[in-house]
């Protein structure tokens, strides 16, 4: 058998991720690798942790990529945070807040569900009811941005009631980061984790997570062990912070590294409120060119993601002989629906470098051409 070199096509990626990585990001990817304890390294990793601070909002101190998708993240907050017996509230509207239920009860804690309808936001009433019907919750746990069904709940509420009744909050911001408002330390979150390959537009496979003071005081004063060693933040810590030399800990992905310093230079460059602006004035075109092909939102306008939108798929069209159209005639990437929405829906995502009018334009011209073939 003989192998040869993959070159795959320029693709315009217009999914639930990754999204379209930029020029800049993709030459950052190929400077020289150097080792991941060279006092050059640190340096970097330092404006890395700066970088994400202000994409953050926040002033955590522990504010890291964590060397693994944004997954691990999830299971980082999880693993580090609850213990055995502990409650924790879990918002449920969606593929993620049902995969956070799952971090739950495989760590032997309890989860007290709190459901809400697909492709609506988290129904506040509902969580204010659960904390108080549940004083001794320990913590409260949803998605801000749930990318299976395109709608973004009240992480500002969310997080005010968590505080009156003493728990806090595990956040999925992985939608989110960069594309809405994110505002880590004015709202209070406890606990955040997100992705790189959304609307930062860097590589997938890495996760910036953020923990408070208050969650780093729960992490330190664990009674059991974290179950994790590779994802036990008191162990990765010691890479991440202090002045001098740093403990090993793992070797982390330099190159992709390069390519988040990048890209987060980038979302520096334009302004973290340009960024959400300019997702939301892109969606509105979108919404608008497919208001006129008759194609429906799934999640009502005050509940909407600019960032990812979840559209029914109309009478009569074939979900996948549509996306594979785009594919191949446009080299366009569109996303099928998730869980309760498969084969009822398409995400199309506006994310990060993806995010521009040129797109726009090209998706509506393709879905239009697509659905009259």
């Amino acid at each position: 058998m003989t192998f040869k070199s993959f070159n795959p096509p320029e693709r315009i990626l217009m999914g639930p991720g990754p999204s379209d990585v930029s020029a800049r990001v993709r030459s950052a990817l190929s400077r020289p690798t150097i080792g991941h304890l060279d006092p050059l390294f640190i340096n970097m990793m330092d404006e890395v942790k700066t970088l994400l601070q202000y994409a953050f909002q926040t002033k955590n101190e522990f504010t890291i990529a964590l060397s693994a998708p944004g997954s691990a993240g999830m299971e980082a907050c999880f693993v580090n945070l609850v213990e055995p017996g502990d409650k924790v509230i879990v918002c449920r509207n969606g593929v993620f807040g049902d995969r956070m239920i799952e971090n739950v009860i495989r760590l032997g804690a309890e989860a007290v569900v709190v459901d809400s309808p697909w492709g609506r936001a988290v129904e506040t009433h509902k969580v204010k009811a659960a904390l108080h019907d549940h004083p001794d919750a320990k913590f409260l746990a949803f998605v801000h941005a749930e990318t299976s069904t395109g709608a973004v709940s009240d992480a500002k509420t969310l997080c005010q009631m968590a505080q009156e009744h003493g728990c806090l909050t595990i956040v999925d911001a992985v939608t989110s980061l960069g594309g809405i408002e994110l505002r880590v330390d004015e709202w209070g979150i406890d606990a955040i984790y997100s992705g790189t390959q959304k609307c930062i537009s860097c590589v997938p496979g890495m996760s910036p997570i953020s923990f408070s003071p208050k969650a780093v005081a729960v992490v330190q004063n664990r009674k059991t062990k974290i179950q994790s060693w590779f994802l036990d933040q008191t162990l990765v810590m010691g890479y991440w912070s202090g002045k001098g030399k740093r403990t090993y800990h793992h070797t982390a992905p330099v190159n992709s590294l390069y390519a988040l310093h990048e890209a987060l230079i980038i979302l520096h460059e334009e302004g973290l409120e340009n960024s959400w602006a300019r997702h939301r004035a892109q969606h509105q075109v979108l919404a608008k060119g497919l208001k006129e092909l008759g194609i429906e939102f799934i999640v009502p306008e005050e509940e909407r993601l600019p960032q990812l939108n979840a559209i029914y798929i109309p009478d009569g069209a074939d979900d996948a002989k549509v996306r594979n159209y785009l594919l191949e005639h446009y080299n366009l990437e569109i996303g099928a629906g998730l869980g309760a929405f498969a084969g009822k829906a398409w995400r199309i995502g506006l994310m990060g470098h993806t995010a521009k009018s040129e797109n726009v334009a090209l998706c509506l011209t393709a879905l239009k051409d697509a659905l009259n073939q």
